[in-house]
């Protein structure tokens, strides 16, 4: 019995085996769906046929009618076969060095390896080491280079009577590759293997060493090389002090670079064009870019003309310094004296460009290097990348994106950062969660950086949850979280007024490793202040103190704010003080608060006292200070000096925001002269600020008041005075009608400034949120009829809305719309769309939109936190929840372990009594973790359904009379047959997790042993097998569990 394999245990079962044909819900190797197709005959094997080719033609085989088509199809791991099979060694040579010529071929250091070990075998000691030189060449990364170190030592450490002994220039060469690579530990080792093989260090031998510790700033190493040179008797050279410039440099010691530098003609050594660049960059690096500039300008004196990387340099310098128009003068200056930009010219001007948030003219560089067919580096293209999506322009940044795949250059983990980042600031996590997709889907390693972005996203749209899931994967990847990451969560939670929680966390931080720093410590005393819990946020005030986390200018703001909100005016106001006493300035926030408070209370003079002198500690205003005069000024109907200040922002070029224009329109609407405030909206459209959901809900508040007044003015009698607030700005989505959205279309367009998409979208949005389907419906139309694209924000709210009120077919038309106006839907429209078409029982239609779902680039793991943990799970839908999960699989849509381990948990949250359900989410947790055991997993959970069909009545259709006896009780045997095989691969699965993990395949040391006590306490057959008065069955109960 030990020896059968799940499908003995289905004969075991029946007298009729093929009624036990297994369909498991997704791919294993048991599934009719998956049985493996007719494959199409194996390519040829391009290796062997070359072979063949080269051994019966030795001396003619160029000239072979077959070669000329083959070697288009040959790569380097082809011929790295080739070479490994038993070839002629200098035909091998021969036919090397011809596929060499080839356009567009290039040997890798496998395939030179690959030679080497042929031409080793055969003797060819010169050929060997002519061959050591180009596979040393030929190393374009770090861990190519170690590889050929590794292999050459392997040859000479293998006892046999061939070895590769390197030649001073072997070393030199070998030495040059491992610096390239700043690899100055493995130089160190090479260098003393040279001595041991009595090899002669040369000057290019030290010089080489001397450079490779320069450039990681090991200056004191490299002046032991510069004494061994002495001790040689060889004299420093050029190079010798140029890479001690370079060296002094690097560790930031600029004044022992330029002694040096002056020393250098003493010594009777030119100073070159690299003497120069390497101390011009030094004095950028350290920011004082005249002197550098005046360096640039004595080169002349030792007959020195400056290279591209000379200008390079200075273009760094003085873009680092924010002296962009200077830059551009000397990239101008370069091209005229003939020396063209490269590359890196180009990139650090682009990124200088969208630092300064000018993408459009790093765009137009980006175009003109492409028309010089110099091709941008995966840096130039991740600063274009990062410029458009601190703009907040995503789809620029995508089809950047799009333009290094098509010119093949290949992103990296910080490009997709970048891209990540960029849409968790545009509070659109879902692209972002896809482009994690991409980035696993690339090879690519996530960073901290990556899961940090990831999880500000999250908490930012009010996905805690799924912020929390996103900490899951931080855990699984090996990686450690953060200050960072721990502090968005206490920040999101105090937000949300849940600040015992945030408390909770931030008290565990000690345990976890993590020590509070200021950010974490403000983020929670501004929470308190928010409760108005003064107290609490003064002792956490002083535990941060205690703990020496010295609080700074947000910390002190926080608590000022929060006691001018409780009315503790002096308390604030000697809080002020004291932060002075400590050392930590007021900031122009705090003295915005200050006056925001006095301003309330009507005292104009205080708070103009309070600005000045403000301004004379060196603090500018900002938008908010002036905000809060013009609100004041508003307030008491004082108009005209609120513009004085509008006209007094713009001299200073402080630009307002959508809060100061609403303001104003806001306070010209309550006079009664709504032509003015309409005056306002055509400024506002004219500075590019948008206008807000307040901006309009004001204007239509107004424009439905003047109605009302207007068709009943003769009812009253008399005309209601202008001010009176008829429709409340709460209330005017509730009652706002499409005629008066018209008419706001029509006074914007009498005052020049057309509604647009962002118009349309506020009031759909406004409108959806109070259920107000049908005028926004109607909205949606009019702007359509007007050939106006709808947002995704506009579908969203209209998808939600529907939702809401049980439109299901009406969302479902605008999900496939949205999609194919090339919109990702939000996951929370999904979740809402699906429970609800499963809570009308149209299964088929919620597995059709599913299906449409996954097609989308979601990320799966994101798709089972908000769909099925978030969605079915938390309704109870727990058995359509174990469908779509199915659907996931057959659709190649694999989630993390982490997330089958919440799908169980949340099973056991909800107390779900579907026991075969937890069973499958068992079994595929398995299939992640242990993919054999997973498999078995899954034979079970089919036998025990046919059980199961048995005890519901079923008897005549399951095959399984003959296990029951006269009591109707299922019979030991049967459950022994599971329980042993269940067990045995347990013990196998158990052997190979601990190998995998180091360890000994004991019962003390079983990596699965939770996951197995859990599956045990999930499925009432093994549970009934509990009490089963046997002795076979007692015995694998106590051996396994007790």
């Amino acid at each position: 019995m030990s020896n059968r394999t799940p499908a003995a245990i289905f004969t075991a079962f029946t007298k009729s085996p093929g009624q036990f044909l297994i369909k498991y819900p997704f791919c294993t190797s048991s599934s009719i769906s998956s049985l493996p197709l007719p494959l199409d005959p194996d390519p040829p094997d391009l290796p062997s046929q070359i072979f063949t080719i080269l051994s019966t033609h030795p001396t003619t085989w160029q000239r072979h009618p077959s070669i000329t088509k083959l070697i288009p199809l040959l790569s380097p791991s082809h011929i790295s076969s080739l070479f490994s099979l038993d070839l002629n060694p200098q035909t091998a040579l021969d036919f090397s060095y011809w596929i060499s010529q080839r356009p567009g071929f290039k040997h890798s250091v496998e395939s030179y390896s690959s030679l080497l070990n042929l031409l080793i075998r055969n003797n060819f000691t010169k050929a060997s080491e002519k061959i050591v030189f180009l596979m040393l060449k030929s190393c374009s990364l770090d861990k190519e280079i170690l590889f050929v170190l590794d292999f050459l030592r392997r040859v000479n450490e293998s006892g046999s009577d061939f070895s590769l002994k390197l030649s001073v220039k072997g070393y030199n060469t070998l030495l040059m590759q491992l610096s390239k690579f700043h690899l100055v530990d493995e130089m160190k080792r090479v260098y003393l293997e040279m001595l041991d093989n009595m090899v002669v260090p040369n000057i290019y031998t030290f010089n080489t060493m001397i450079n490779g510790c320069c450039k990681v700033g090991n200056v004191g190493e490299a002046e032991l090389y510069v004494s061994k040179i002495v001790q040689a008797g060889l004299s420093p050279d050029t190079f010798t002090y140029t890479s001690l410039i370079l060296g002094y440099c690097r560790n930031k010691d600029v004044e022992k670079g330029f002694r040096v530098f002056r020393m250098m003609p003493k010594k009777g050594c030119r100073r070159n064009e690299v003497s120069y660049t390497n101390l011009i960059h030094g004095l950028c690096e350290a920011k004082r870019v005249d002197e550098a500039l005046d360096l640039f300008r004595r080169m002349g004196e030792d007959d020195c003309r400056p290279t591209v990387r000379t200008y390079t340099v200075v273009i760094f310098g003085l873009c680092g310094v924010g002296r962009k128009s200077e830059a551009l003068g000397f990239f101008n200056e370069m091209s005229a004296r003939g020396c063209e930009p490269n590359v890196h010219t180009y990139t650090v001007l682009i990124d200088c460009l969208c630092k300064e948030n000018k993408v459009d003219e790093a765009s137009g560089l980006l175009n003109r290097m492409l028309e010089k067919r110099l091709f941008p580096n995966v840096v130039t293209y991740n600063a274009l990348i990062d410029g458009y999506c601190k703009e907040g322009l995503m789809e620029a940044a995508l089809q950047i994106l799009d333009l290094m795949k098509s010119n093949n250059c290949s992103p990296n983990a910080r490009t997709y950062n970048e891209l990540i980042c960029g849409f968790c600031k545009r509070k659109n996590v879902h692209r972002a969660m896809s482009l994690l997709n991409e980035l696993l889907e690339q090879n690519l390693s996530p960073t901290l950086i990556t899961y940090n972005s990831l999880i500000y996203g999250q908490c930012r749209e009010g996905h805690l949850d799924s912020a929390y899931k996103v900490l899951h994967l931080i855990n699984e990847s090996g990686l450690v979280p953060d200050q960072f990451t721990y502090s968005v969560f206490i920040d999101t939670l105090c937000k949300r007024g849940r600040v015992e929680e945030a408390q909770v966390l931030f008290d565990s931080l000690e345990k976890k490793g993590i020590k509070a720093g200021e950010v974490i410590y403000t983020a929670l005393i501004d929470g308190y202040c928010k409760e108005g819990k003064i107290d609490d946020a003064h002792s956490l005030l002083e535990r941060m103190l205690s703990d020496d986390c010295l609080p700074n200018s947000y910390t002190y703001n926080a608590l000022i704010d929060g006691l001018y909100r409780e009315r503790k005016v002096q308390e604030a106001l000697l809080l002020v003080e004291k932060m002075t006493k400590m050392g930590v300035k007021p900031t122009v926030y705090t003295y915005t608060i200050l006056i925001e408070e006095v301003l309330k209370e009507g005292d104009f003079d205080h708070a103009h006292r309070l600005l000045d002198q403000m301004v004379s500690l060196g603090l500018k205003p900002d938008v908010y200070t002036y905000t809060a005069f013009i609100q004041a000024y508003c307030s008491i109907g004082k108009l005209d000096e609120a513009e004085d200040l509008i006209v007094k922002m713009n001299r200073e070029g402080i630009v307002p925001d959508s809060v100061t224009y609403t303001l104003l329109i806001c306070a010209y609407a309550n006079l009664g002269l709504i032509y003015s405030a309409f005056d306002v909206l055509k400024r506002m459209f004219d500075a590019g600020c948008e206008p807000s959901h307040h901006t309009y809900a004001f204007l239509i508040k107004h424009l439905s008041n003047k109605k009302w007044m207007k068709e009943n003015s003769n009812v009253m009698g008399f005309y209601l005075v202008s001010n009176v607030s008829l429709v409340n700005v709460a209330d005017v989505w509730k009652m706002m009608e499409f005629d008066t959205a018209v008419q706001l279309f029509e006074t914007m367009h009498a005052h020049s400034c057309s509604p647009n998409v962002n118009t349309y979208g506020k009031l759909i949005i406004g409108l959806c949120k109070v259920g107000r389907w049908t005028v926004a419906q109607r909205l949606f139309d009019h702007m359509r009829e007007r050939g106006i694209s709808p947002s995704e924000d506009i579908y969203n709210a209209l998808v939600k809305c529907c939702c809401e009120l049980k439109l299901y077919e009406e969302a479902v038309r605008l999900l496939d719309a949205m999609i194919e106006h090339g919109h990702l839907p939000h996951l929370e429209s999904y979740k809402m769309l699906l429970c609800g078409l499963y809570d009308e029982e149209k299964n088929e239609k919620a597995k059709a939109v599913f299906c449409n779902l996954l097609h989308c680039g979601y990320n799966a793991d994101e798709v089972a936190w908000k769909i099925l943990i978030d969605g079915l799970l938390k309704k109870g839908l727990g058995d359509k929840c174990s469908e779509l999960l199915d659907i996931m699989e057959k659709k190649g849509c694999q989630i993390k372990s982490p997330t089958y381990a919440m799908l169980i948990e949340g099973l056991d949250k909800r107390q779900v009594t579907n026991y075969r359900l937890k069973f499958h989410m068992f079994s595929l947790l398995f299939l992640v973790v242990v993919p054999f055991l997973g498999k078995l997993l899954l034979d079970l959970l089919n036998v025990y359904a046919y059980i199961e069909r048995w005890i519901e009545g079923e008897k005549t259709h399951c095959g399984v009379n003959h296990l029951v006896d006269e009591q109707g009780t299922i019979s030991a045997i049967c459950i022994e047959t599971c329980l042993l095989e269940f067990f045995l691969t347990i013990q196998t699965a158990s052997h190979e997790w601990g190998c995998l993990h180091g360890e000994q395949s004991s019962k003390e040391s079983r990596g699965e042993t939770v996951l197995v006590q859990g599956l045990w306490n999930s499925l009432p057959l093994l549970e009934d097998a509990k009490q089963v008065e046997d002795s076979r069955i007692q015995f694998w109960i106590t051996e396994y569990f007790n």
